[in-house]
C-alpha cells in the first residue's frame, strides 16, 4: 500500500481515483478517504467497523478491493518511472512519447510502448541492420516498388550478395517493426481475448499415467468461456508434462486484421505481406499466447483464491460448541485411538491410547475405558476425528450407554496432522508426540473452530480449488485477510486468547501477541482494556486498532465486553446520563435503551451508522455471531464407498464448495460430489447461492465408481 511521499503522490492522480470508485461502484470521496486511513496504518476490520462514516459505510470486500486496485496502479506508476528513465537514458524520450507513457492506464499498453525501446539480443532484424537492409525494409513498408528484384540489388554488399538474401534480411525488419506496431498488437490481443481457443492434447505415451486429466485429452474450448477451474486443470496437466496445449485464434482472420492496418496499396504490397505473415508466426502469435495465458491465469487465479477464501470464510466461522468438556478421539486400526481429555478452556488433562479395532479388537476394555473417562472428568461432548477408521470409531461410541447426555460430532481431520508436527503444536505440547498434539487439536477445533485453525496454514485445512495451482503470494495475502476478518468479526477473550489467535487481532501481530501473552503469565488476568497500554510496545495506535476487538467476559466495566470501542465509551456513559442511569443499566434493559433518540448524539464525527451499531452492541454486549454446533448422524448403516447403491438417500454434511458445486461427505471417507446442476431444483449460478460450508443437508446417490473413489449426489428435490 502506497505510503509517505507515495501516498500523497498517488492520491494527487485523480484519474487513479476515479477508476477506482468506477470500478467498485463508489465515490470518490471513499475512496480518497479509505486510503488516508489505510495510509495511517487502520486495518481494514477497523476501517469497516469504526470509520463508517469516513468510508460511507464500506464493508471489508470494498475496502479490500480499494486496496488491491491502489497497489496495482501504484505498480504500474513504479512501471512507468523505470521506462521513463530507460528510455531517457538512451535519449530516445520524446514529449510526445512521455505524454503517452503518462496516459497509459494498463500494463499490457505501457509495455507496447516500451517495446521497440528495449534493449535487444542479436535478433534476425539486428542482423539485418547490420547488413545495410534497413532502407530496403522501409521501402516494403511504404510498399513504393513493384520491382523488388531490382530495388533489392542496389543493396548488395560483402555481407549481401542474392535478392533473395536481401529481400529475406529486409522482411526480418519489416517483421519485427510489426511486432512492435501498437496498432497492430492491440487489435491482435483483442482478437486473442475474444476469439482464441485453447487446444490442449495428451503428450503421447501418457495416456496412463495421466488419468486425472482423460477429459482433456483431446480438448478445445474458447478462452471466453473457459471456467477458471478447468483451465487450471488444463495448465496442471501441461505441467505435469501430461498435455500439451497451446492457445490460438484463426490464423486466417489475425492476418487479415493485420493486413488492413499495414497494406495500404494493391501493388507493391507482396514483400509486406510475406512480412506479415513471418511476424504473425514468429513473433506475435507466440508472444500475445503466453501474454493472454497469464491474463487468463491471473482471471482463473483471482476466482480461485475468491473460492478458497469464501470456504475459509465459513470454515472458520463455523458453529462452536463453546465451553465443555470433551473428550477427543484421533481414530487409527493398528496403532489404535488416540484419547485425549480437555477441560472447558481447552486445556490437555488426559490422555491415553484404546485399541477398539482390528487386529487387536480390545473393545470391551476400550469401552470401560471410555465410560470411566467420561465419569472422571464430567465429558459432555465427544469428538471423533474423520479420518481413518473414523466412521467405525464414531459408531462403537454411539453404542456406548453413558450415565448422562453425551453429544457426539464426527470432526474434520483435515490441517490435524500439520498442526501437530508444526513448530506451533511442538510449542504448546512439547512433552507430547504427534498422535497426542493431533487428538488435541481435534477437539479444540470442536469447541471453537476458529481459535484452533488459526494455528494451521489455510491450505492445509481442505477447502477451495486448485489453491497449489495459483500465485501463492496472492493466495497467501488474501487468506491472511480472511483470518483476520473472521477473528475480528467474532471478537477475542483477551484473557485465554492463545498468542496465534491475538496475531489476527487488528493492530496486533506476532510481536504484540507474545507481550500480551508474557504481561497476562506475570500480571494475571486483564481487569480492562485500559491495561492493555501497559503492555510492552502497545502504543496508542496499536491500542485504537485492537481495542474493540478485544473481550473481557469479567471485566470491572461492562462495555469493555462489548464491541463498543472505548473512544465512544463517553458518548455511551451520555446517552446514560441523559436517561438518569448507568451504562449498566442501559445493556440490562431494552425498555431504557428504547427512549434514547439517536438523532440526538450525531455530531461532525458521530453519525447515525456508529450510533446503530452501538445499539445494536449494547442489546447484545459481546455476542458471538456463530450459531452453536449441531451434531450429524450419518447412516448407520453406511460406512464405505461399497456400501453405496445408486438412489440412496443419505444425511451428509458439506465440507468443500467450489465454482462447479459441492462436495458432501456421507460418512464413507470419499466426499461425493454434488455437481452445480444437482444442487436444486431451478437454475443456480453460483453454489454459494444455495450450500452453506458444514451445512447438513440430504442427497440421493446418482453415480458410484469405486474404481476411481467418485461419487455423484444430487440435492434436487432436496435429495
Amino acid at each position: 500500500m502506497p505510503t509517505g511521499n507515495n501516498y500523497k503522490n498517488f492520491i494527487m492522480n485523480s484519474t487513479y481515483i476515479s477508476l477506482i470508485a468506477q470500478t467498485i461502484g463508489v465515490q470518490t470521496w471513499q475512496v480518497e478517504h479509505t486510503l488516508q486511513l489505510l495510509s495511517d496504518g487502520a486495518t481494514i476490520p477497523f476501517i469497516s467497523r469504526y470509520r463508517k462514516e469516513m468510508t460511507g459505510a464500506l464493508d471489508e470486500v470494498q475496502i479490500a478491493e480499494v486496496k488491491h486496485l491502489a497497489t496495482r496502479y501504484d505498480e504500474l506508476d513504479a512501471r512507468k518511472n523505470t521506462i521513463l528513465k530507460s528510455i531517457e537514458e538512451q535519449g530516445k524520450l520524446t514529449d510526445e512519447l512521455k505524454a503517452k507513457i503518462d496516459a497509459c492506464l494498463a500494463l499490457p499498453a505501457l509495455e507496447d510502448l516500451y517495446l521497440p525501446y528495449r534493449l535487444k539480443r542479436r535478433t534476425r532484424a539486428f542482423l539485418a541492420k547490420e547488413k545495410g537492409l534497413e532502407p530496403l525494409a522501409m521501402m516494403i513498408l511504404q510498399q513504393q516498388t513493384d520491382d523488388w528484384d531490382a530495388v533489392a540489388r542496389k543493396f548488395f554488399n560483402e555481407a549481401v550478395t542474392s535478392v533473395a538474401d536481401a529481400l529475406a534480411g529486409a522482411r526480418d525488419i519489416v517483421a519485427e517493426y510489426i511486432n512492435e506496431d501498437t496498432q497492430v498488437r492491440d487489435a491482435l490481443r483483442r482478437l486473442f481475448r475474444n476469439d482464441a481457443v485453447l487446444y490442449a492434447k495428451v503428450i503421447k505415451a501418457k495416456e496412463t499415467e495421466g488419468g486425472n486429466f482423460k477429459n482433456y485429452f483431446d480438448y478445445k474450448e474458447n478462452i471466453r468461456h473457459i471456467p477458471s477451474h478447468r483451465f487450471l486443470a488444463v495448465l496442471r496437466g501441461n505441467h505435469e508434462g501430461i498435455l500439451s496445449i497451446k492457445l490460438v485464434p484463426d490464423e486466417t482472420s489475425a492476418i487479415a486484421i493485420m493486413e488492413k492496418i499495414l497494406v495500404r496499396t494493391a501493388t507493391g504490397s507482396a514483400q509486406l505481406k510475406c512480412a506479415i505473415t513471418d511476424a504473425y508466426k514468429r513473433l506475435l502469435c507466440p508472444s500475445l499466447e503466453n501474454e493472454i495465458l497469464y491474463e487468463q491465469k491471473e482471471r482463473a487465479d483471482a476466482e480461485a483464491v475468491n473460492v478458497f477464501a469464501e470456504n475459509l470464510r465459513q470454515l472458520l466461522l463455523s458453529p462452536p460448541l463453546g465451553q465443555k468438556r470433551v473428550l477427543a478421539i484421533d481414530p487409527g486400526y493398528r496403532t489404535g485411538c488416540k484419547v485425549v481429555c480437555l477441560d472447558a478452556l481447552g486445556n490437555l488433562v488426559h490422555n491415553e491410547t484404546i485399541y477398539p479395532h482390528p487386529p487387536q479388537n480390545e473393545r470391551v476394555a476400550a469401552m470401560k475405558k471410555i465410560v470411566a473417562l467420561v465419569g472422571a472428568y464430567k465429558i459432555e461432548a465427544i469428538a471423533v476425528g474423520n479420518g481413518t477408521a473414523g466412521r467405525e470409531t464414531e459408531h462403537f461410541i454411539q453404542r456406548i450407554a453413558f450415565p448422562h447426555k453425551v453429544l457426539v460430532f464426527a470432526v474434520s481431520e483435515d490441517g490435524a496432522s500439520v498442526y501437530s508436527a508444526s513448530p506451533v503444536a511442538r510449542e504448546e505440547f512439547p512433552k507430547y508426540d504427534v498422535t497426542v498434539r493431533g487428538a488435541v487439536s481435534i477437539g479444540r477445533r470442536l469447541m471453537d473452530p476458529l481459535a484452533e485453525l488459526v494455528k494451521i496454514d489455510p491450505k492445509s485445512i481442505g477447502v477451495g480449488q486448485y489453491q497449489h495451482d495459483v500465485d501463492q503470494t496472492k493466495l497467501k495475502e488474501r487468506l491472511d485477510t480472511v483470518v483476520e476478518s473472521c477473528v475480528n468479526k467474532v471478537g477475542v477473550n483477551l484473557n485465554t486468547a492463545s498468542k496465534h489467535l491475538l496475531t489476527y487481532v487488528s493492530g496486533l501481530g506476532p510481536q504484540l501477541a507474545q507481550h500480551i501473552v508474557d504481561y497476562r503469565t506475570e500480571h494475571g488476568n486483564f481487569r480492562s482494556r485500559e491495561q492493555l497500554k501497559q503492555v510492552k510496545r502497545l502504543g496508542e495506535k496499536a491500542f485504537e486498532q485492537c481495542a474493540g476487538f478485544l473481550r473481557i467476559p469479567d471485566a470491572d466495566y461492562p462495555l469493555d465486553n462489548s464491541a463498543v470501542h472505548p473512544e465512544r465509551y463517553a458518548l455511551v456513559e451520555r446517552m446514560a446520563h441523559d436517561l438518569h442511569k448507568s451504562v449498566a443499566d442501559l445493556l440490562a434493559d431494552g425498555e431504557t435503551r428504547k427512549q434514547i433518540i439517536l438523532e440526538n448524539y450525531v455530531d461532525d464525527n458521530v453519525g447515525l451508522p456508529t450510533l446503530t451499531d452501538i445499539m445494536e452492541e449494547l442489546a447484545k454486549p459481546g455476542r458471538d455471531p456463530r450459531i452453536l454446533a449441531k451434531v450429524l448422524e450419518f447412516s448407520p448403516d453406511i460406512f464405505t464407498i461399497d456400501d453405496l447403491q445408486p438412489g440412496m438417500v443419505l444425511p451428509g454434511i458439506v465440507t468443500n464448495i467450489t465454482n462447479f458445486g459441492a462436495f458432501v461427505d456421507v460418512g464413507v471417507k470419499q466426499d461425493g460430489l454434488v455437481h452445480i446442476s444437482q444442487l436444486s431444483d431451478r437454475y443456480v449460478a453460483n453454489p454459494y447461492e444455495v450450500v452453506k460450508l458444514h451445512q447438513h443437508v440430504k442427497v440421493k446417490v446418482l453415480e458410484v465408481d469405486a474404481a476411481r473413489r467418485r461419487i455423484s449426489l444430487s440435492m434436487k428435490g432436496d435429495g
